[in-house]
């Protein structure tokens, strides 16, 4: 499937989807006011997600990594679930998960 960048930005649109998304869980996850064992984890993946995006394409096992240790850390807090899901969405953008074998 081809992406093409959003009119006008230039910006590949899988990339502004992410952005969006994490930026979304960045407000939430600092709005939530409940303190967690693993919040500092799920902080620093989310810096590290929007860093890979300004910076352009980013690298796809990385993206998954990141997302695996955000879901890991705040994915018991269950207002947040949305918020995980339409990461993991925008990440499955870039390819779907690996295949099973």
């Amino acid at each position: 499937m081809e992406q093409r960048a959003v009119a006008g930005s230039g910006e590949d649109p899988r990339v502004s989807e992410l952005r969006a998304a994490v930026s979304r869980l960045r407000r939430e996850l600092a709005g939530h006011p409940a303190e967690f064992p693993d919040r500092a984890v799920a902080e620093d993946e989310l810096a590290a997600l929007d860093a890979m995006a300004i910076s352009g394409v980013p690298e796809v096992p990385r993206l998954r990594r990141s997302l695996l240790l955000i879901a890991g850390s705040i994915g018991s807090v269950s207002a947040l679930a949305g918020a995980v899901t339409d990461v993991r969405k925008a990440v499955e953008l870039f390819g779907g998960p690996p295949g099973r074998y």
